[in-house]
């Protein structure tokens, strides 16, 4: 079966390393190119972009690809909604893996904020020293609340024009710990966290550290994402390609629209 992963999280890596040790299987394994050094699993890859819901229905056509998984990150709302274009277009199976959001605890302090643009105003006009935990591509509306003194963390390093006046950025890939994040926070004077929703362990130790620490976290929602059918974990996605791979057997090949 040749399964196309839509990925850029744990959960798409650990699926395409799975799937690479299993024969019965031929999975490509496909990134937007945002991370300058990805890492990449075993099986085949592939990086960039594809040209919107069009060119993936022509790349998966060309490819005779027999199921999708999409294992984006959940905020990466356009190519999640470009796959479920793709795979009515072709009439294949497709499968949105994606770990359970977050949710507050006793002891949190959370702001909900639709956007990067609305967690600009929810830090409010005074000036305080803000925890910026949103990967690169947004750091840029920041820029509007020059007031405050910004710590920047993320993979690759944003660009210099669109750094707020007062940044500091440390480059650093997770998983973070507990203790290095309590460290962190009390060696900055974090006065407040911004943070997307991204769910599971690699990052949450930040949200543990703030309830600790009593300071108040920004949390940017999720984007709404079209209907499609999901699971949580890397073992779910590999029984339903399982089963995928069973009802294969008795389907035509006329049947799947490649």
């Amino acid at each position: 079966m040749r399964v196309l992963i839509l990925g850029g999280t744990t959960e798409g890596y650990a699926l395409a390393e799975a799937l690479a040790r299993d024969s019965r299987f031929a999975a490509t394994y496909s990134l937007a190119g945002r991370t300058k050094t990805p890492l990449l699993p075993g099986g085949a890859t592939r990086i960039g972009g594809f040209g919107g819901a069009q060119g993936l229905i022509d790349w998966m056509r060309g490819e005779k690809i027999d199921a999708i998984v999409d294992a984006t990150h959940p905020y990466a709302a356009r190519i999640s909604a470009n796959a479920v274009v793709a795979a009515n277009a072709l009439d294949l199976p497709l499968l949105r893996l994606q770990r359970p959001a977050w949710v507050p605890a006793a002891g949190d302090d959370w702001h909900e904020a639709a956007d990067a643009n609305a967690a600009v105003t929810a830090l409010g006009p005074e000036p305080r020293t803000v925890f910026l935990t949103i990967g690169r591509t947004e750091v840029a509306a920041f820029r509007a609340a020059p007031q405050h003194r910004y710590l920047i963390r993320s993979v690759d390093a944003p660009e210099k024009n669109g750094l707020p006046p007062r940044a500091e950025v440390i480059l650093h890939r997770g998983p973070f710990g507990l203790d290095d994040e309590l460290s962190l926070m009390r060696a900055h004077g974090i006065g407040v966290v911004v943070s997307k929703n991204a769910g599971g362990e690699a990052a949450h130790a930040k949200i543990r550290a703030a309830r600790q620490l009593q300071i108040p976290v920004v949390m940017i929602a999720r984007p709404p994402l079209p209907a499609a059918p999901e699971c949580r974990d890397v073992e779910a996605a590999l029984a339903w390609l399982q089963d995928e791979i069973t009802s294969a057997h008795g389907r035509e090949p006329s049947e799947r629209g490649v």
